[in-house]
C-alpha cells in the first residue's frame, strides 16, 4: 500500500472511530459527503485544543472496554489526567516497532542482561516485554525508590544494558563514586532531552564511548517516534509515520518564535487505531528537519530535539533546557542541573560540584550566547538576569517528579 492509499485508509478508519472528526473538515463537500481525496496538508491539525474538546472529554470514548489498553499521563489544562487508548493491534504494532528500534541499537553486541530503570507510562510498561523478546534476562526498578536502592540493584544485577531516563541516570551518577563498576555496556535513553554534551559526560562517567549511549524519542499518543543514528548524526523516524516540520504560524501556535532551522513536528501515524493521529501537533521543536534515505527508504529526520513549545515561564517557549545543558556541560563534569523559574527570573542550579566564580560567569555567558532570545527578553524586561549558582545535590528533591529535564516552577 503506497502513502496515498495509507492516508485514505487512515481517514476512513478515523471517521469510523471518531465521528466528530468529520466536523473538522471545512469546507464540506458540495453533496455533504466526506472527501477522501484531500492532500495531507489540506487536513485539519490535531491540536491540543481539538483533543481536549473531543478525545480527552469527560465522556471518554473507549472507557469501560476491557479489550483495549488505557495509559494515563499527567493532568491537562483542564486539570484531568489524559487517558490514551491502544487497541490490541495498536499494542502489537507498538511493541514490534520498539523491538525493532532496540534490536537495531543492540545489533551485534551479544548482550544478555538488561535493566529498565524508568518512570511510568507506556515506555515503562512495555520495556520488560521488549527485552524478553530479545532473549535477555531483565530486571526493573520503580523510579520512586530511594536512589540508594537503585544503586544497590545495579551493583547486584550488573546489567549490560540500562534503559532509563536522563534525569534518573543523573541521580545514579551523582550517587555513585564509581559508576563503571556496574558493568553497563549500552545505555538507551527515553523520555527527556539529552543534549550531546550531557551524553558525553554521562558516558565518560560510565567508562563508555559516547556511541554506546543512544537516545530515543516517543510520546504516549504516538508511541516510539525516532531513534538517534550515530552514523548519520541524526534522529531517524520509525516506520508508519508521515512527518511534517511546520513553522509556528502553520501549526497554529500564536506568536511563538522559532529559529531559522527550527520546526514544530507534526505527525500522522498509519499504525495507530484508537488515537486520531492525523496531523497530530506534538508541540516539540526540532532542528534541521529534512527527509533522508536510509537503506533505500525515505525517512523523515532531524538533528536535535530542542524544546517543547509551552508556557513554563513567561515567554518560556523560547527557553531551551537542551541548550542550557549544552552550555553548562562544556565546563562541568560531575554535576546535575536544575533550572528554576520564579517571578520571571531564571536560575540555573549546578548541583554536586564546586565551581570557581569565573567558571560560573563563563557558563552564564555561554547560556546567553546559546539562546539569543534570552538577551532580547532581558533587554525588554520580560526576564531578569539569569543566575547561575552552585548547591548540594539532594536526591529527595529530584525524585519528586519523574521528569527533571524541564523548567521547574519555584
Amino acid at each position: 500500500m503506497d502513502a496515498d492509499q495509507e492516508l485514505v485508509e487512515k481517514l476512513r478508519q478515523t471517521r469510523l472511530l471518531f465521528p466528530w472528526y468529520e466536523s473538522l473538515i471545512a469546507p464540506p463537500a458540495d453533496n455533504g459527503e466526506f472527501l477522501f481525496s484531500r492532500r495531507l496538508e489540506e487536513l485539519p491539525l490535531m491540536t491540543a485544543e481539538v483533543l481536549e474538546r473531543y478525545y480527552y472529554a469527560a465522556n471518554e470514548p473507549f472507557a469501560g472496554r476491557t479489550d483495549i489498553y488505557c495509559y494515563k499521563t499527567s493532568g491537562t489544562s483542564s486539570g484531568r489526567r489524559k487517558s490514551i487508548y491502544y487497541s490490541a493491534e495498536d499494542e502489537e504494532r507498538y511493541l514490534a516497532i520498539k523491538l525493532n528500534v532496540v534490536r537495531t541499537i543492540l545489533a551485534d553486541s551479544n548482550l544478555t542482561r538488561a535493566m529498565a530503570d524508568m518512570g511510568t507510562g507506556h515506555a515503562a510498561a512495555t520495556a520488560e516485554a521488549v527485552f524478553r523478546q530479545l532473549g535477555m534476562e531483565v530486571e526493573s526498578i520503580p523510579f520512586q525508590l530511594p536512589i540508594e536502592q537503585h544503586v544497590e540493584r545495579l551493583a547486584a544485577f550488573r546489567p549490560e544494558v540500562l534503559y532509563t531516563m536522563p534525569s534518573i541516570l543523573d541521580r545514579i551518577l551523582m550517587a555513585s563514586p564509581d559508576p563503571g563498576r556496574y558493568g553497563i555496556r549500552k545505555v538507551i535513553l527515553v523520555g527527556e532531552a539529552a543534549p550531546p554534551s550531557w551524553q558525553q559526560r554521562a558516558a565518560e562517567r560510565l567508562g563508555l564511548h559516547p556511541d554506546a549511549m543512544t537516545d530515543t524519542y516517543g510520546s504516549i499518543e504516538i508511541g516510539t517516534i525516532a531513534r538517534y543514528d550515530h552514523a548519520l548524526g541524526r534522529y531517524v523516524l520509525t516506520e508508519g509515520l508521515i512527518a511534517e516540520g511546520l513553522r509556528a504560524e502553520e501549526a497554529g501556535i500564536g506568536a511563538t518564535e522559532l529559529g531559522p532551522d527550527e520546526r514544530i513536528l507534526v505527525l500522522t501515524s498509519t499504525v495507530r487505531d484508537l488515537f486520531p493521529a492525523i496531523r497530530f501537533v506534538t508541540y516539540d521543536v526540532v532542528r534541521d528537519f529534512e527527509p533522508i534515505v536510509v537503506n533505500g527508504e525515505t525517512r523523515a529526520s532531524f538533528k536535535s530535539l530542542a524544546r517543547r513549545v509551552g508556557h513554563e515561564l513567561k515567554h518560556g517557549e523560547k527557553i531551551s533546557v537542551y541548550d542550557i545543558e549544552e552550555a553548562v556541560y562544556r565546563h562541568v563534569r560531575d554535576a546535575a542541573i536544575r533550572v528554576v523559574a520564579k517571578d520571571n527570573a531564571l536560575t540555573v542550579h549546578i548541583l554536586g560540584e564546586t565551581i570557581a566564580p569565573d567558571v560560573l560567569e563563563a557558563i552564564k555567558r555561554d547560556i546567553a550566547g546559546s539562546i539569543p532570545e534570552i538577551g532580547v527578553m532581558i533587554q525588554g524586561g520580560m526576564l531578569q538576569e539569569i543566575r547561575v549558582i552552585t548547591g548540594v545535590f539532594d536526591d529527595a528533591v529530584h525524585r519528586q517528579a519523574i521528569k527533571g529535564k524541564k523548567i521547574h516552577k519555584a
